[in-house]
């Protein structure tokens, strides 16, 4: 079963437009979770322009699912997943003004530096994702790392699936594949929405977790939350 892991980044968006609690970002987690959501995903960013550091404190004590910590591994994310210890933390190489992640690592020139920060994490008892390009050559870096899992970065595969969606899913199938023969687990994030989210489950059935926040936000504007919720969940069950 792929688990949908749902990213709360942009009702923290909606909620510091206003400067107010509203709305209140640990309910809607509450509520997401209530509405089957199977993960909440986070991303703190430095300037905690949406996601600040205090709701990640906030939310570990009560999320009940399996809580995603996304960022990129500077001193100050590293004392966040030590201190609060989700299940997962997702390893990305943003910079700090980026607007929202734009590549996955390259696993060669980082090795060891991603090598001492996945032995870290796991001595604070974390799983740790490696957020990576649909690349055959990124995969056997990231398994030297230590690595538990790799997320799987799909904008190149959602920005051409309306235009050949075979041709679109390819390099991921191969490198899906790659992953497995590795033994790494395997996540997928970024751009997955209602029209391409069942296509990536059927041409990878063993996905572990897929993460979404933006389109299925937009969405819930349109459908409600809870009837969003599971229209992802039914995406990733046919």
């Amino acid at each position: 079963m792929t688990k949908l892991s749902v990213n709360i980044n942009k009702i923290a968006t909606l909620r510091n437009a206003r400067g107010a609690d509203n709305p209140n970002v640990v309910q809607v987690a509450l509520d997401a979770e209530r509405f089957g959501a199977q993960g909440i995903t986070v991303h703190p960013r430095p300037d905690e322009r949406h996601i600040r550091y205090q709701d990640v404190i906030d939310l570990t004590k009560v999320v009940t699912t399996e809580f995603n910590i996304e960022g990129y591994p500077d001193h100050r994310f590293m004392e966040l997943v030590r201190l609060v210890k989700p299940a997962q933390a997702t390893l990305v190489p943003d910079p700090p003004d980026a607007i929202t992640s734009n590549t996955g690592w390259d696993t060669i020139s980082n090795r060891e530096m991603l090598t001492d920060i996945v032995a870290e994490l796991h001595e604070s008892g974390v799983r740790v994702s490696i957020f990576i390009n649909p690349e055959s050559k990124y995969f056997e870096p990231a398994k030297r790392t230590g690595t538990d899992r790799v997320e799987l970065y799909t904008e190149p595969y959602a920005s051409t699936y309306h235009k050949d969606k075979e041709a679109a899913v390819k390099p991921y199938v191969e490198v899906a594949q790659l992953a497995r023969e590795l033994g790494l687990g395997l996540n997928a994030g970024h751009d997955l929405d209602l029209q391409n989210l069942a296509f990536l489950k059927q041409s990878i059935p063993y996905l572990d977790e897929v993460s979404i926040g933006h389109a299925l936000i937009c969405d819930a504007l349109y459908y409600g939350l809870e009837n969003t919720i599971q229209m992802y969940r039914r995406k990733l069950e046919l």
